[in-house]
């Protein structure tokens, strides 16, 4: 396994990670259980949850994810080994969380990043978690209205100025940072004007500000290149990379209109359809097809390219099955030549960002 720097803390962070969002939902306890351990003992050392998971989100499951890592940590005994991140969801404007997360706090108003509500939601993630702090906290998306999750062009709404101020969530989780319930924080689906709004109002204000941001990235969705990499790289926040497959797409096992039976496509139809565009699958074949010139598994070619990114300070592989996580750990020991990135390249041209 190879380790990185978590931004500018002296903890080593393990260039892929383990997404757990599919734990409790269509990953059991033992078969979870079976996954950390291999994960646990070939290096990897951060597991990233959150309160909302497993997915897709409801009531009857919502926490069960954090449970499962909680149970397993104190099973094993080996909670000072592991670097833990969990996520804090919002409310926004067009209704993700508020409307959907009803059962979370309440829904609503409750869904904000105020300093009674952050409590709230770190406690009952301790709790569930079965800790008494959290390595890496995030904040799962902006209140504010900003394109995430397949959208790409920024609407700007005037009357959208009900959200809690950066300032104020910078000071309420350094806050959390003081009293020991969390060490470090970062962002996700985070847009650069919201990072650089972190990062410069914490600098004037001598705050501790976030030390990482957790989009989407791959293949068929690079718009972090545009306007994130240079701030993630010159301010020392790298990407946490969730999606590094696109869902699975870029395996090519939903190419031809197939749908694997145990597939979140096929479980939750709509829910997941960002990636699934007639572009998509134009660009997706044309990714198989360069690495299999190449004699490279398509998943391994993805999540290759990913780890080969210098923003990118790990890669979440968002994991279903033990056998899943044996083969796409394999990644780490290949190397994308230069000639292999020219032809990604030239592809990404063609039509850059095809599923967003």
């Amino acid at each position: 396994m190879l380790y990185k720097k978590l931004g500018k803390t002296n903890l080593d962070i393990s260039s892929i990670s383990l997404g757990t969002m599919t734990f409790g939902e269509q990953t059991s306890e033992n078969e979870s259980f079976k996954i950390m351990d291999f994960a646990f003992e070939n290096g990897i050392n951060f597991f990233d949850t959150a309160e909302m998971y497993p997915v897709y989100p409801k009531k009857e499951t919502s926490g069960l994810s954090e449970e499962i890592i909680g149970n397993w940590m104190s099973k094993k005994k080996n909670r000072d080994k592991i670097l833990i991140g969990t996520k804090v969801a919002s409310s926004h404007p067009k209704g993700i969380g508020a409307t959907k997360l009803s059962w979370i706090r309440g829904g609503g108003n409750n869904l904000k990043y105020d300093k009674n509500n952050l409590r709230k939601a770190v406690d009952a993630s301790l709790k569930r978690l079965k800790t008494d702090y959290i390595d890496l906290y995030q904040l799962h998306w902006p209140e504010r209205n900003i394109p995430i999750f397949g959208k790409l062009d920024f609407e700007y709404d005037p009357s959208d100025i009900n959200w809690t101020p950066i300032e104020e969530i910078i000071s309420n989780l350094n806050e959390l940072v003081k009293i020991g319930k969390i060490r470090y924080y970062g962002v996700s689906n985070e847009s650069p004007w919201g990072i650089l709004s972190f990062l410069n109002i914490a600098k004037n204000k001598s705050f501790d500000g976030p030390i990482t941001i957790q989009n989407g990235y791959n293949l068929i969705n690079r718009v972090f290149d545009n306007s994130h990499a240079e701030i993630s790289i010159r301010e020392n926040c790298g990407l946490l990379a969730y999606s590094p497959l696109a869902a699975g797409r870029l395996t090519g096992k939903y190419l031809n209109k197939r749908r694997p039976s145990e597939s979140r496509f096929n479980l939750w139809p709509g829910r997941f359809s960002r990636h699934n565009t007639k572009r998509g699958e134009i660009a997706i074949s044309k990714y198989i097809k360069l690495a299999k010139k190449y004699d490279i598994e398509p998943n391994l070619f993805a999540h290759a390219f990913v780890l080969s990114r210098p923003f990118v300070l790990s890669s979440i592989f968002g994991i279903t099955t033990l056998n899943q996580l044996k083969d796409n750990i394999k990644s780490i020991d290949i190397t994308l030549t230069a000639e292999i990135l020219e032809e990604i390249q030239k592809i990404h041209q063609l039509d850059p960002n095809p599923c967003v």
